[in-house]
């Protein structure tokens, strides 16, 4: 065998099927904030949005950093999978949008994993879309909220509902990039196009920082063909933005959720723990989180 040979065989090929960079363990910080902020953002349900949020915060305030998750769904799943029950709660990130006289510092929860916070949402968040819509600069409500505590986190990371309303408009307008969860299947990967489209128009009309940090791949299964086509197609079509680290299926993501704690902690061991710690390494390695 030649040693040219030696040399491919010896090349670490990634899940995504490109060589795969070393990400090294950033340097501690001095201090924190002003925080970067980051919309988790897809109009397809059930591609590990919220997971990727609570894990990666988690692998993020791991590595030293002051972290905020933003729970922007109705749903409050954010909020119910760090430990917070939403609806024993009387004013969450809806208040905050619709009504004048609170403080924000207030309504944010502290969770059992250190240096990561919760902005908490539950039901009542539903109604924001339709009330919104009669308010001055409603895009950039959420912006207003979180003015006043920026500078005190150095990661905020919004989970956006399942769709390309207001809500996700107020996000995009709030943040300075965003990150596209994609489960790795061929229906998930038509509704791109669309979610692309949307974030230009925000930083043509709205937000002119706002940038695409980069796609995650989820929900990947290695062993099937039509996961690595899929796969092979995102790389193909957006080749600078899809994330080296790819987070594979485990069965020991629902059981995080149900015990309503990072899988960082829950089973700190898995493979899907380790996959989130890199995505953070690589996160920052991209400079897109401090």
């Amino acid at each position: 065998m030649s040693s040219t040979s030696s040399q491919q065989l010896d090349i670490d090929l990634g899940p995504t099927g490109r060589p795969m960079p070393q990400f090294p363990e950033p340097a501690p910080l001095d201090s924190h904030g002003p925080a970067r902020i980051i919309s988790m953002v897809n109009q397809k349900g059930g591609v590990g949005k919220t997971t990727s949020v609570i894990n990666l915060g988690a692998a993020l305030a791991e590595l030293g950093r002051k972290v905020l998750l933003v729970d922007l769904d109705p749903q409050g799943a954010l909020s119910a999978g760090t430990g917070i029950n939403p609806y024993e709660l009387d004013v969450t990130v809806y208040n905050l949008l619709m009504e004048r006289g609170h403080d924000v510092r207030e309504v944010i929860q502290q969770t059992s994993t250190p240096d990561l916070d919760v902005l908490p949402a539950n039901i009542d968040l539903s109604a924001a879309e339709v009330t919104l819509v009669n308010e001055v600069a409603r895009e950039m409500a959420l912006a207003r909220v979180l003015r006043p505590v920026a500078d005190q986190y150095d990661v905020i990371i919004i989970d956006c509902q399942p769709s390309l309303g207001l809500l996700t408009i107020n996000a995009l307008a709030a943040s300075h990039g965003v990150m596209i969860p994609l489960e790795a299947e061929y229906f998930a990967l038509r509704g791109v196009a669309l979610l692309v489209e949307t974030i230009e128009k925000v930083q043509d009309r709205i937000n002119p920082r706002l940038e695409v940090d980069g796609i995650l791949l989820t929900m990947f299964d290695p062993r099937t063909l039509h996961a690595r086509e899929v796969c092979q197609r995102v790389v193909e079509a957006f080749p600078d933005k899809v994330f080296h680290t790819a987070i594979n299926r485990t069965v020991k993501f629902p059981d995080a959720s149900v015990a309503a704690e990072p899988i960082i902690t829950f089973a700190s061991s898995n493979k899907g723990a380790g996959s989130y710690r890199q995505l953070a390494r690589e996160l920052i390695a991209r400079g897109a989180a401090a």
